[in-house]
């Protein structure tokens, strides 16, 4: 039975990627469709366009920017299928390599 897990890209800016990272970037992402592991992928903005909200319990609470500070954080992801952890740690590997940055695998619950 397949897995779906998620591999965050760390980078410290947004649409960083140059020509070359961006070709390696489209051959990953037809590689997953072409062998059923793709489910979805995305850049995502930078911290400073984020907002956080904390309703629980009695707050309402909001306030701009990100709940992590500091130089690196998550500028994009992909959701992916995988029959084995071993395999998606090896597709985890492949998209570090890709877009040329480190990556965080952790499977969905």
């Amino acid at each position: 039975m397949a897995v779906k897990y998620i591999i965050f890209v760390i980078d410290t800016a947004t649409n960083s990627g140059n020509p070359g990272e961006m070709k390696a970037i489209d051959a990953f992402n037809d590689e997953l469709q072409a062998n059923g592991h793709w489910v979805f992928a995305a850049g995502i903005s930078a911290p400073s366009k984020a907002k956080l909200f904390d309703y629980t319990a009695d707050s309402q609470l909001s306030s701009d920017g990100s709940l992590f500070t500091g130089e690196h954080f998550y500028s994009g992801f992909w959701i992916i299928e995988a029959e084995s952890s071993a395999l998606a740690e090896d597709l985890a590997a492949k998209g570090s390599h890709a877009c040329n940055r480190r990556v965080e695998l952790r499977p969905f619950l």
